[in-house]
């Protein structure tokens, strides 16, 4: 029987008020009371602490065990698995990332005067994940949460742009489609070939694709392994693209060069 099994048995609500605590629940159970007493415990500890059946403990065990979530040492003792680890790490990871992003998308907005924002990926999707107006106050249609394929904006490209030219070729054929102006390109070829070229040259700009006479200008956060991890963006009206007073291609770019030094990644 697995967790699993568990979360079958138990009913999702219990008219008493005696309810089966599910089989995620207890799970959670043992992670916090590892966590909380900071050294590994026996099963019988661990089901002594919690207050559950020690029969329902190994159970939950012996699956946490078999994910990686839990280590078994040679005395039979319970500690956190190094799955735990490498979740931990990712979490410090973006929360660092968007933390520094965001401190510095706010400074790019007061001194270019523009809407700045900080964009990821989540699978086929462009998303905003933080937002700053400038004093313009010029407004755009994508707020924090808004999604977009990947081919209707700048970051998009940049986003997949450090995946190789196959890898980049098949996402497209999955996911590109026309984009509500019909200027975006469709192309999977073409779109690959522009990932990889913008990606290059750590720019990508995009004018009336995805919304009529807005611009995007976005330049890569890129972490030590090469992967943009995330975009900083300047979104204006479509005839500021080329503006030299201030320079917003090359604002963007070094605000996004910062936070990698922030970050410690240059």
């Amino acid at each position: 029987m697995s967790i699993d099994d568990l979360m079958q048995e138990a009913p999702a609500e219990q008219p008493s008020a005696r309810r089966r605590t599910s089989g995620i629940d207890r799970a959670l159970q043992i992670l916090d009371y590892l966590q909380d007493e900071a050294h590994p415990a026996t099963a019988y500890e661990i089901a002594r602490g919690v207050g559950a059946p020690l029969s329902t403990i190994y159970v939950i065990v012996d699956d946490l065990v078999s994910k990686n979530m839990l280590s078994r040492a040679a005395d039979g003792s319970i500690w956190l698995g190094h799955r735990l680890y490498h979740y931990g790490l990712s979490y410090a990871r973006n929360l660092d990332l968007l933390s520094v992003a965001t401190d510095e998308m706010r400074i790019l907005a007061n001194a270019s005067g523009e809407v700045v924002q900080v964009c990821g990926r989540d699978g086929n999707d462009m998303v905003v994940l933080a937002m700053e107006e400038g004093p313009v106050h010029f407004q755009v249609a994508a707020r924090i949460g808004t999604r977009s394929p990947l081919n209707w904006t700048a970051s998009g490209r940049l986003l997949v742009g450090h995946l190789g030219a196959e890898e980049r070729l098949a996402i497209y054929k999955a996911t590109a489609r026309p984009s509500p102006t019909g200027r975006a390109e469709t192309d999977p070829q073409v779109l690959a070939d522009c990932a990889g070229e913008a990606f290059r040259h750590k720019l990508s700009i995009q004018a009336g694709e995805s919304n009529f006479s807005v611009a995007c200008i976005a330049a890569p956060i890129i972490d030590r392994s090469g992967v943009c991890q995330a975009t900083m963006s300047i979104v204006v009206p479509e005839g500021k693209v080329n503006q030299k007073d201030p320079d917003l291609i090359e604002m963007v770019k070094e605000s996004a060069v910062r936070v990698e030094a922030r970050l410690g990644w240059l």
